[in-house]
């Protein structure tokens, strides 16, 4: 790693300790040491103002129409700020990726900005910055708007380009809350992913057009004195400067806790580079419901019926399944003249140049099509490029979205000098060439990955094979047990059957392939930055929401078993010799069982209220009866280890969501000691855990080589190269600055050390004669052949003792070792430890919500039970934190290695507890 610069490459200024460089393909702080920034994006929430979301229609319009809506108290109340930040802390996340709307900021009317939220927003990092997040900002949009089938823009953008939203369903579109017809809407039949489509429809396709492009493809389109282009980007701009401004004038903030920003969340090209009116966009991809062409857009905005083909997702792929009429009845997607009297606007203020007729399709106004007959007469008037004389296809990248990230750059490096700018060109698109004197030293490479967009599945259609880029997790809410090499194909890297890949091992190598080529992406493009995945995650509604207990008698609630394995493919894909930095999509503290995340039918979210332990009391309580009746042996809640099948329950009826909102019983809580009450802290609502709530070196001595992380068998391995140059520079000492390694408790911790585990009859005096395991003294280890023999143990645990008229379960489990997915079924073994005393199992699904959550947190030194294995140097650990100290050469290059492993958990093997092979136990 070359040694880190005193002085910033893009002013020029001193750094100061906090700041982060980003230097040879990572982010690297003052002393030297590489950064990995790992987080979420937070949040999903933010999407949509206090009292909306995408399934609702009451107040849908007028909360755009009014610009009254209000985005304060996203993406949380700030109240429950400390909870949340906590919690991500104690999950190891060090990074946020904060969604910032425009409609959050200028949703009353042009230029006037909501300072209440944005003085909300201010608040809310600050209490960021406090639990010692870096934060990059995100101004997100899908789709353009909320009133176009996503989110984003404020709503009177789209009067500005002539629309007139509330006939975008009569004339093709997909809005969630008026699916399937605005007067009977059932958004609970809206079609998973479907909203991606709307890219592909006219609103979005326009809009994206006019942004972008307008003064080459719309120069008739002028709003006050200027073309729609140049109106809509310096609003955009104005917009998200301003809240920069206002974060600079706060203080303490910009670098200290936002590094960045990015500049538009998945950019989209409209109709530019399109090569036929009459064909489908190349970048359409996905198809789903009705699909129309470009022309049958243009013709059914303007009120004109149209046949078009209706598309649905097989296990193979989207499939046209046959056609449908969709028939406006005269309905026009275009602005009634009455709003603007004289071309002025009534509502907005501003003033449309006469040339610009409204009520009329602004295409056929440069001549693209004629309405009376229905003829598109310029078919390629979207394809070449207007930047030349000679005839030649137009590039979207480097001639639209690359001169208006230019003006973004320039514009937020007034307000914030010191910023790293996020680059995020268009989905599938690499970044284009761009200039040093841009990009100024300070940039991060930051696109998108999800098992439904880069990896991709075979489908028949018009008799020819075509790889979809469109995969089957996020379209068919299913863990698939094979997948394809979707970029790999799309760049002619290998042959489409090459690309398919079968069984869990093969799919996780196949996404770190893929990966892989962000990093040449970038390299090649723009320089040897950072790479960020800004957003990666998997469904949770997978199953016919199973995980919920929709199904097999709710049995399978609180199981996310195969949630797991798909989070885990793509979260694992940053580690090996990838090295990414991610932000998961998404962290939503409203989600619901019933709804999601809120956003058309999505179901990402991390973390949801409904999955705390006491929202499972209908479940606990059937379990418990079968279990008291000897019906079934004590089964693991959280992984329903016995087969439906097999089990013999009367209540086998879903439990509907609203019959889970109950209090929780008010009994004494079960977990007594801190470690217990952390571990349930941070493992109650928590979704996939052991997927994201993963071992990796927030700060390495030197640079990382390889990651890797079993999640079965709750290993962590990792391989860093270490040369003269990482040496402290001036101000540091070498014995001061170890590789920091977050080893979460939540997997490597033994839960039998924490919660003592009760016959029935023993319970609650056990519980309360127990006390509070002593904290040990900081534990150390060195080298992999030399004990520690002068180390604290900690006690080993002692199996239950049996009495007479205890129940011996039948059932034994799988050691916790072998598959830590099962780290949450710790609590619910212990809960049915009391299956045959009914109060007593009762005590524990209460658990923490008889007292107030343990924050903020006070993890122990000693609470992880791990063996440590390294070819050099020293170590120590500090609650979730392995220090690790290593001697920098003083020529050539260095590689050390460490492996950090589970002890066996079970109170049964207490003889392997504590057993010593020059591995510290904690």
């Amino acid at each position: 790693m070359p040694a880190v610069p005193s002085n910033s490459p893009a002013t020029g200024n001193p750094v100061p300790p906090y700041y982060i460089h980003t230097t040879a393909g990572h982010f690297v702080d003052t002393s030297g040491r590489t950064l990995l920034l790992r987080g979420v994006n937070l949040s999903g929430d933010n999407k949509y103002p206090i009292g909306h979301n995408s399934y609702t229609l009451d107040g849908f319009w007028e909360s755009g129409e009014t610009g009254k809506a209000s985005f304060v108290g996203r993406p949380f109340p700030l109240e429950e700020a400390d909870v949340h930040l906590e919690r991500l802390r104690g999950w190891g996340m060090n990074f946020i990726r904060y969604v910032v709307c425009w409609e959050a900021l200028e949703h009353t009317g042009p230029k006037q900005y909501d300072e209440e939220f944005i003085d909300y927003t201010i608040a809310v990092l600050r209490k960021c910055k406090e639990y010692g997040f870096k934060v990059y900002i995100d101004p997100h949009q899908d789709v353009w708007s909320r009133w176009s089938g996503g989110s984003g823009a404020p709503f009177w953008t789209l009067h500005a380009c002539g629309l007139e939203p509330r006939n975008f369903t009569a004339t093709g579109g997909l809005i969630h809350n008026e699916y399937p017809d605005p007067k009977s809407p059932d958004p609970n039949t809206f079609p998973p992913m479907a909203w991606p489509t709307s890219y592909f429809r006219l609103p979005s396709l326009t809009i994206f057009t006019m942004f972008f492009g307008g003064r080459d493809f719309a120069p008739k389109c002028i709003i006050d004195g200027m073309n729609i282009q140049d109106y809509l980007q310096s609003h955009f701009l104005n917009a998200y400067t301003h809240l920069a401004n206002r974060l600079r004038e706060a203080g303490g903030l910009l670098d200290e806790c936002v590094i960045g920003w990015e500049l538009m969340n998945e950019p989209s090209e409209g109709f530019i580079a399109l090569d036929d009116l009459t064909n489908f966009h190349a970048e359409q991809q996905l198809k789903r419901d009705n699909c129309p062409t470009p022309a049958q857009a243009l013709r059914l905005g303007s009120g004109i019926a149209q046949t078009v083909e209706f598309w649905t997702f097989k296990t193979t792929g989207p499939a046209k399944t046959g056609t449908v009429q969709i028939d406006p009845k005269g309905a026009s997607a275009w602005l009634d003249p009455k709003h603007e009297p004289g071309c002025v606007s009534t509502k907005w203020g501003w003033q449309r140049d006469p040339g610009w007729k409204l009520g009329v399709c602004p295409w056929e106004q440069h001549g693209l099509w004629d309405k009376e007959s229905g003829n598109m007469k310029i078919l390629d008037y979207f394809k070449w490029s207007r930047s030349s004389d000679s005839k030649r296809k137009v590039d979207f990248v480097s001639e639209y979205w690359l001169p208006f990230w230019k003006s973004w750059s320039h514009r937020i490096r007034e307000s914030h000098p010191e910023a790293i700018l996020f680059i995020q060109p268009p989905l599938f698109k690499p970044p284009p060439a761009m200039s040093g004197s841009d990009i100024k030293g300070r940039a991060a490479y930051s696109p998108h990955f999800y098992d439904g967009q880069h990896d991709g599945c075979l489908c028949r259609a018009n008799a020819d094979t075509h790889l979809f880029d469109i995969g089957l997790t996020m379209m068919t809410r299913h863990w698939n047990w094979f997948n394809s090499s979707t970029i790999h194909v799309l760049r002619k890297r290998i042959h489409v059957i090459q690309s398919i890949k079968f069984g869990d091992e093969s799919i996780k190598k196949n996404f770190q392939e893929q990966l892989a080529l962000f990093r040449e992406d970038i390299n090649e493009n723009v320089g040897t930055y950072p790479v960020v995945l800004g957003e990666t995650g998997t469904p949770f509604d997978v199953d016919s929401k199973k995980s919920y207990g929709m199904t097999d008698g709710g049995v399978h609630i609180g199981n996310h078993v195969p949630q797991q394995k798909a989070l885990d493919a793509s979260l694992g894909a940053t580690d090996g010799s990838n090295i990414y930095n991610y932000t998961i999509w998404t962290y939503n503290s409203t989600h619901t069982w019933e709804n999601g995340d809120g956003f058309n039918g999505e179901d990402l979210s991390i973390w949801s209220p409904d999955d705390h332990t006491y929202r499972r009391h209908v479940k606990f309580e059937r379990l418990a009866k079968a279990a008291a009746e000897g019906k079934i042996p004590a089964v693991s809640i959280g992984a329903a280890e016995v087969p439906p099948e097999e089990l013999d329950v009367d209540e086998t009826a879903p439990v509907p969501p609203d019959e889970m909102e109950i209090k929780p019983v008010p009994l004494p809580s079960l977990l007594k000691t801190p470690e217990a009450k952390n571990f349930e802290f941070l493992v109650d609502g928590a979704r996939a855990l052991g997927a994201f709530c993963r071992p990796y070196p927030t700060k390495t001595v030197g640079r990382p080589k390889h990651l890797s992380y079993n999640i079965q068998q709750a290993t962590f391995s990792m391989t860093v190269s270490v040369e003269p140059s990482d040496a402290p520079p001036e101000g540091f000492k070498e014995e001061e600055l170890p590789t920091e390694i977050y080893i979460p408790l939540t997997t490597f911790s033994s839960p039998p050390t924490l919660f003592p585990i009760p016959t029935a009859e023993e319970g609650e005096e056990e519980l309360r004669t127990s006390g509070s395991r002593t904290s040990g003294s900081r534990t150390s280890g060195s080298g992999r052949s030399t004990p520690n023999k002068s180390r604290p143990t900690s006690p080993s645990p002692t199996p239950p003792k049996k009495k007479n008229g205890s129940r011996t379960p039948k059932h034994k489990f799988p050691e916790l070792t072998k598959r830590s997915h099962s780290i949450q079924e710790a609590i619910s073994r212990m809960h049915l430890s009391f299956a045959g005393d009914k109060s007593k199992f009762a005590a524990g699904y209460a658990l923490h919500m008889s007292s107030d959550p343990p924050l903020p947190l006070q993890i122990p030194r000693d609470v992880l039970d791990i063996e440590v294995e390294v070819t050099g140097g020293s170590w120590v650990v500090e609650g979730q934190v392995l220090l690790w100290y290593y001697p920098v050469p003083k020529e050539g290059t260095q590689t050390y290695s460490i492996k950090v492993k589970k002890r066996n958990p079970l109170p049964e093997s207490p003889s392997k507890v504590g057993k010593d092979e020059g591995c510290v136990v904690m």
